[in-house]
């Protein structure tokens, strides 16, 4: 992409930054910058074109080639997208007078020469963790803003202590921001607010971002400070800087709490250079989720949430692990075997700690033909040395010749006619039978003693409060359980398949080593070139392990090396063990606002984290709200301090001059049409009226949904409806903080 004509297309109104002087330098970077791109997309194309046309060789290199494939495809997505504006900025060393232009991504020409620096790498911190109580060897720094792959505005902030002492030194300041404009105008006097937010703007939420994994990081901030920004920035910069996390680590898992928010965020990851992390729901995480409704019972909800009936489920799980009490006696072409209730714990036992259910069973199984192979191979030898008949003995010899009993393959053909026995599978399966973790948990609803039997603690009262006419009709309260409950089974399929699959494998092996066995018969070469096939290696080798049935694997399911939650401080104690299950490295980023907890939060974080099994806990606070301005906050703070006086209220540092506006509801369209008169761009929501019809610039939402969302214009309709105590003053400051420029109250 040969860059043409100027890489700036700023409006008239910012005519003073399109000096030569000012923007000379960034033309000559934009230009290289786009014949460096233009290669690299040829290159990357080519590279990509060869590694698709491979056909790789061994298992792993085929692995290793799909790996390069999806690495390759990742980076020419970005070029391809973003083209110039990946360079986010460029910032300028006090000592050295060097200039690093930061990017989305690295970059580098056809010499080696550096154009971008990875937004990531530890050269670039300066650029978001510079202030002016710490600029970290910077003189300055400039920010792009780009529309449609043009700067259409940017922003320089200095660093320079003699600037501030003597601003008239500065020859242009027509780049300034707001921030060093104010100063530079102000010399040496600065009022303690704005002090104090240029000692932590952006340097705290960089600190957070750049934090290791280890353990748990809680970011505890209100409205507006930033903390979904943050989350998004930490999941990318980790994948970028930790190689444990993506180097057979699991990766990272993004937790949203609602469909709407993820369609808000969902965008933002790959702009930021990756497009590795998985981000979901917790409905995503539970195939009924999809379709469970709101749980009517609040007591109902209340005893779902707990960790202790989550423990219950496994409970429920090893109730179907118990080896039969009697023997079991096993008829064979060659002998009978006894298999006794000692062998069939020996088996049970064999299950391996820690594998669900279904894949133990798997496991027990296996160990459970082991058994029975030996005790025959057992039976068969010591008859052989009691037997004094020479006749009687040879053939009982030939017959267990006859079925293969001494070839090579004898094993898996004697396995295979032990596996049929209908006794045998018929009280195996009943022993440890495959479970779907629906059946299971609907099991637990519909039948109280089932239940108070895995959950002895429950009262009689509680019992009837759980019991459910129809166990199926599932509701979010019910996806903490079902999820255990999966997790600790296993996929059925899963295991229904890998029968399938050693079956299929054995009969391929068994019809390669015929194909074999006729090619060596065949070759008639002096050499006897074809008895190199012999080998049953060779022979298993030539199995299409392509070919045998599969099932895909349930990307959310984890492990995962690193989890970050958004909105945790709605997460149940139940909730917090689905994700709890899919991290064993509990290296986890929690993001929430305890005085936007619905049903209340009374504990600490420290404590609500140690409770549901987290202990190694870190705390990092974000007070300044960038977006709300002065002006709605006063009205939303006394809304949660009157129900939480302890709240986490944020500071706002900016003012719109626009007053909070309290009408009617008959107003709403004309206040609608009024504003989208006079706001060309935007987006607005009509917030508590379920009736309003959302348009390509005006949402419709519920205050629940709106949590972690922001619009320019916000409209609350009837908000004193929004309900009582806790939950109604939570909703009401939720919606009230949306709004960035604008909040209009209808009653």
């Amino acid at each position: 992409m040969t860059l043409t004509s100027s890489a700036f297309t700023l409006p008239d109104r910012l005519a003073a930054k399109a000096k030569p002087t000012l923007i000379a330098a960034d033309e000559q970077q934009f230009a290289r910058l786009a014949h460096s791109l233009e290669q690299s997309i040829a290159e990357l194309s080519s590279q990509l074109d060869v590694q698709r046309k491979s056909r790789g060789g061994s298992a792993g290199e085929v692995v290793e080639r799909d790996l390069q494939i999806r690495r390759l495809s990742a980076r020419l997505r970005l070029l391809d997208r973003y083209g110039l504006d990946l360079c986010l900025g460029r910032m300028v060393d006090a000592a050295a007078g060097e200039t690093l232009y930061i990017g989305r991504l690295g970059l580098t020409d056809s010499a080696g020469a550096r154009l971008l620096v990875d937004w990531r790498s530890p050269a670039a911190e300066p650029f978001f963790g510079a202030t002016h109580a710490n600029p970290m060897g910077l003189a300055s720094r400039r920010r792009y803003r780009w529309t449609r792959g043009r700067v259409s505005d940017y922003w320089d902030e200095v660093f320079t202590a003699d600037l501030f002492e003597h601003p008239d030194a500065l020859e242009d300041r027509a780049a300034l921001d707001d921030q060093s404009a104010f100063i530079a105008s102000l010399g040496g006097s600065r009022s303690a607010k704005m002090r104090d937010v240029l000692g932590t703007i952006q340097a705290d939420q960089d600190a957070i971002i750049r934090a290791g994994s280890r353990g748990a990081l809680v970011v505890d901030g209100g409205p507006g400070t930033g903390k979904t920004v943050v989350a998004l920035h930490r999941s990318a910069y980790l994948v970028y800087s930790e190689p444990r996390i993506t180097q057979g680590g699991g990766g990272v898992l993004f937790v949203g709490p609602s469909p709407a928010y993820l369609a808000y965020v969902d965008d933002v990851l790959p702009s930021l250079g990756d497009d590795t992390v998985q981000i979901a729901t917790l409905r995503d995480l539970v195939a009924e989720g999809a379709t469970a409704g709101p749980e009517a019972n609040p007591d109902v909800a209340l005893l779902k949430s707990s960790a202790q009936l989550v423990g219950a489920i496994e409970t429920a799980v090893r109730l179907g692990e118990r080896p039969p009490s009697t023997g079991l006696v096993i008829e064979t072409p060659w002998a009978d075997i006894r298999l006794s209730a000692a062998e069939w714990a020996e088996a049970f036992a064999a299950a391996e700690a820690g594998s669900p259910h279904n894949e133990a069973r798997d496991q027990v199984w296996e160990a459970l033909l082991d058994i029975l192979v030996d005790k025959l191979r057992e039976d068969l030898e010591g008859a052989e040395r009691e037997s004094s008949d020479y006749d009687d003995q040879r053939a009982e010899r030939d017959e267990f010749d006859a079925y293969g009993m001494q070839s090579e393959t004898s094993d898996e053909k004697l396995r295979r006619v032990l596996a049929g026995d209908p006794d045998l599978r018929r009280t195996f399966g009943q022993a440890w039978p495959l479970v779907e973790a629906a059946d299971l948990v609907a099991d637990l609803w519909a039948k109280p003693a089932l239940l108070h039997g895995c959950a002895p603690w429950l009262t009689s009262q509680e019992l009837a409060t759980l019991h459910r006419v129809d166990p199926r009709a599932w509701t979010v309260s019910d996806l903490p359980l079902l999820d255990a409950a999966r997790q600790l089974l296993g996929d059925p399929e899963a295991s229904r398949v890998r029968r399938r699959r050693a079956v299929a494998a054995a009969e391929e092996r068994e019809r390669m080593s015929d194909v074999v066995s006729d090619l060596i018969a065949s070759d008639d070469s002096e050499m006897g070139v074809m008895s190199m096939l012999r080998g049953q290696d060779l022979r298993s080798a030539l199995v299409d392990d392509a070919a045998l049935p599969s099932v895909d694997p349930d990307r959310l399911a984890g492990p995962f090396a690193h989890i970050v939650v958004d909105e945790a401080q709605e997460l149940t104690d139940a909730e917090w063990q689905m994700l709890l299950r899919r991290c064993p490295s509990r290296s986890f980023t929690i993001v929430g606002d305890r005085a936007q907890a619905r049903h209340g939060f009374t504990e600490t974080w420290l404590e609500r984290l140690q409770r549901i099994g987290l202990d190694q806990v870190t705390i990092a606070s974000l007070t300044v709200n960038y977006r709300t301005p002065e002006e709605i906050m006063a009205e939303a703070a006394p809304v949660i301090r009157a129900v939480l006086p302890d709240a986490n209220v944020p500071t706002s540092i900016r003012s719109s001059g626009v007053p909070v506006v309290h009408s009617r509801v008959s107003q709403l369209h004309a206040i609608l049409d009024a504003w989208l008169a006079a706001n060309a761009d935007g987006v607005a929501v009509v917030i508590g009226d379920a009736a309003f019809a959302a348009t390509a610039r005006v949402r419709s939402l519920t205050p629940e949904l709106s949590k972690g969302l922001e619009f320019d214009l916000v409209v609350l309709v009837r908000p004193d409806e929004f309900g009582g105590g806790i939950e109604g003053a939570v909703d009401r400051y939720v919606a009230m903080t949306r709004a960035t420029q604008q909040l209009v109250v209808l009653s």
